[in-house]
């Protein structure tokens, strides 16, 4: 990509849509998996977790200076592998996109029922909530990008103060002899949704945009950026995991058997206190960004691959092809909120953020000989482990797909 010299776009612009990008409705399952080995061997998991997307995410950044003009992970792919690169990256996004969607679907009745029977008194059956709610903010997909991206930010505002306020309260009931469970058979439990709650890679293109082909500045806002996501992860770990017990009525273990999320634990073990109206409302505005940004991307990539355009006569279908799907899978399997995370991560967020870039950057690097001012270091070496460490992932999440307990110590 052609480097301008003119950078409009700010380092801490950028970290923010980083973060931004990432934080959202996994974090509702980012206690519960952590917490099946505890806090402090999680802190490994998390790192590992940090270390291995922020390398995949700067390789992505070199093999973007390759291209003049902004360029898409398809395009990339295609580029260094032809048309099964083209195929296999464009079939890994629909399912990536989908399974996100059947989870946010599945988590969204119990989120939406225990909302609006504790913060407004009215109840409904969970699956008269995930009606409504898909239904109710499928009309912003329906309507495009400006409503949804105006709404987003008045959501953004409220999930950033629920979250600092969750935070402090939340602080004040810690029980440090939570924290010090530790059960390392669970160890490679956490790992898939860790992997996609560090997902950012699709921003690359429009970030190196944004930056105007600054590859530097790109290398210390991917850094920066995942950096606030893995501290405003830690002190979320900090306080689910300084309240909840791990076992019992609402512990971590039943929550996780159960498929149901943080904000459900926090309710049980508090009650109607303010610590829970700040998780209930936090809980709320993530799954509805996440909802949002994750339905408006999956139309907008089957118009594109339909090569449709978007109108409202489109779009009706568009949304359609796009809601109903993992709607009626999350109602067919309201507890399968881990199991569809699970996938996204273990599966199609290593293919798409994992083993690609490693693997273009290898085509670019060492076959075709291609050069850019911004160089990953590792060499052949660490590309061959992020692969392995790729295949590890997959590996795992198809044995629990398989039924391999033994790996889980389930």
């Amino acid at each position: 990509m052609t480097e301008g010299k003119a950078v409009p776009g700010s380092i801490l612009g950028g970290m923010l849509l980083v973060s931004g990008s990432c934080i959202g409705a996994g974090m509702l399952a980012l206690p519960i998996m952590t917490g099946l080995i505890g806090f402090f061997p999680s802190l490994v998991v998390f790192f590992v977790s940090w270390l291995f997307m922020t390398f995949t995410a700067l390789l992505l950044v070199e093999v973007n200076g390759w291209f003049k003009g902004r360029i898409n992970l398809i395009s990339m792919a295609g580029e260094a592998f032809g048309v099964f690169g083209k195929v296999v990256t464009w079939v890994t996004y629909i399912f990536l996109f989908y399974a996100l969607l059947v989870a946010y679907t599945s988590v969204s009745g119990e989120i939406s029922a225990s909302f609006l029977s504790d913060i407004f008194s009215i109840k409904v059956p969970q699956w008269i909530a995930s009606i409504f709610f898909v239904s109710l903010f499928g009309i912003f997909i329906y309507f495009g990008t400006k409503p949804v991206d105006f709404f987003n930010r008045l959501l953004m505002a409220g999930l950033i103060v629920t979250y600092c306020g969750m935070i402090l309260v939340g602080m004040e009931k810690v029980r440090p002899s939570f924290l010090l469970h530790s059960n390392l058979r669970y160890m490679l439990v956490p790992l898939p949704v860790l992997v996609i709650s560090f997902g950012f890679h699709n921003m690359i293109p429009s970030l190196t945009s944004y930056l105007k082909g600054d590859l530097s500045r790109m290398r210390i806002t991917i850094i920066g950026g995942s950096l606030i996501v893995l501290c405003i992860y830690l002190l979320w770990e900090i306080v689910i995991l300084g309240v909840v017990s791990f076992s019992g009525k609402a512990g971590i273990l039943e929550s996780y058997l159960h498929g149901h999320d943080a904000s459900y634990m926090i309710r049980e073990a508090f009650g109607n206190s303010v610590l829970v109206k700040f998780t209930h409302f936090f809980a709320f505005f993530a799954i509805v960004t996440s909802f949002l940004a994750q339905g408006l991307s999956l139309t907008h990539f089957i118009a594109d691959g339909l090569k449709i355009t978007l109108s409202k006569p489109h779009n009706l279908w568009l949304c359609t092809l796009s809601l109903l799907p993992p709607f009626l899978l999350a109602m067919a399997y309201p507890k399968i909120f881990f199991q569809a995370l699970n996938f996204a991560g273990g599966i199609c967020a290593v293919i798409l953020f994992g083993i690609l870039p490693s693997g273009m950057a290898w085509m670019g690097r060492y076959v075709r000989k291609e050069t850019t001012s911004y160089h990953v270091q590792g060499g052949r070496t660490s590309l061959v482990l992020a692969t392995a460490f790729s295949l590890f992932l997959i590996f795992c999440e198809l044995s629990r797909i398989f039924g391999w307990k033994a790996l889980f110590g389930f």
